[in-house]
């Protein structure tokens, strides 16, 4: 192994609210990892990642030296070495696989770089936000820098707004409790750019816009608000209310297949599914005050639980 491992991510809360300045709640999630390696044997797997690390030290090459300088030397050393990114994080899964790579190229061979081990201060989370942003947007076009973030860190993050983020705690886990977040893989990879594009278009609607700044928002905050804090009883209330306006108004994003569970976890209150990252694809999220009930009602899915209440 050459460098340290780089986790997933889950967007708890805040998909597509945070894009309009709602708050947000993301985890680390390490069943899912990659780092960088150099090949032992060279197979077409590392050779498809080396070529896109190709093109991804091409294109950080044309970002301002100002906001961020590596050291091209070791870089391109160690790609002439047929340099790759061995990951076992499903791609197009709103788990953050690009996040995971950015994460580990700025580690290896940002020069002048913040590291995990210094008081984090909001100039310097907001640098690195923007470093990231910058980074990642070589794979979706435009990116908030967050996952990249996440996966750097690998500590909870807090997002107040845009530009208020902060690390924050979360309740320790109860390994034996009931209650769960749980993903479910929909069966096919989803991407972004559309899906945001999607969305931003929505948004030229007053009517989706009302319902943004009145409801999601308002509902999607205040799960942040009651998971940090541990109220569970009104968490699962607001994760039902906003599962059910995801249903409503963000149909495009829900793979077809998927809406009548979605409808059946509504009437049934054995689970609420939302969006895991921008959806059209990849995993969906789920919630449960019973994770047996959720395993019967969903039983030709295997859930895979992330989280334990």
């Amino acid at each position: 192994m050459k460098g340290p491992l780089f986790f997933a991510k889950i967007l708890l809360f805040g998909e597509y609210g945070i894009i309009k300045d709602s708050k947000g709640l993301s985890i680390p999630y390490n069943f899912y990892r990659g780092a960088l390696k150099l090949p032992n044997k060279p197979s077409k797997k590392t050779e498809a990642s080396h070529q896109k690390l190709l093109a991804f030290a091409d294109y950080l090459k044309t970002l301002e030296a100002d906001l961020v300088q590596f050291d091209w030397e070791k870089l391109d050393q160690d790609l002439a070495a047929k340099m790759y990114f061995d990951s076992s994080i499903p791609q197009g899964y709103g788990v953050g696989s690009s996040g995971a790579l950015v994460a580990a190229i700025y580690d290896q061979y940002a020069l002048c770089k913040i590291t995990v081990l210094e008081n984090l201060t909001k100039d310097k989370l907001n640098y690195l936000k923007k470093v990231f942003s910058a980074m990642e947007s070589f794979f979706h076009g435009k990116s908030s820098g967050l996952d990249p973030l996440n996966s750097y860190l690998s500590l909870p993050i807090l997002i107040n707004s845009q530009e208020h983020i902060e690390t924050t705690g979360i309740p320790s886990q109860h390994s034996a409790g009931r209650g769960a977040v749980f993903l479910i893989d929909s069966g096919s990879s989803g991407e972004t750019a559309p899906m945001v594009s999607l969305f931003m278009e929505s948004m030229k609607q007053e009517a989706f816009r009302n319902m943004m700044r009145d409801q999601f928002i308002k509902y999607s905050d205040a799960c942040v608000e009651d998971f940090l804090q541990g109220n569970l009883n009104s968490l699962f209330k607001n994760i039902k209310s906003l599962s059910s306006l995801v249903l409503k108004n963000f149909e495009p994003m829900i793979p077809n297949r998927f809406h009548h569970l979605w409808q059946k976890g509504l009437e049934s209150n054995d689970y609420y599914l939302k969006l895991c990252g921008s959806g059209g694809g990849g995993f969906i999220l789920g919630f449960t005050e019973d994770i047996e009930k959720a395993r019967k009602a969903l039983k030709e899915y295997p859930l895979e639980v992330v989280y334990h209440f």
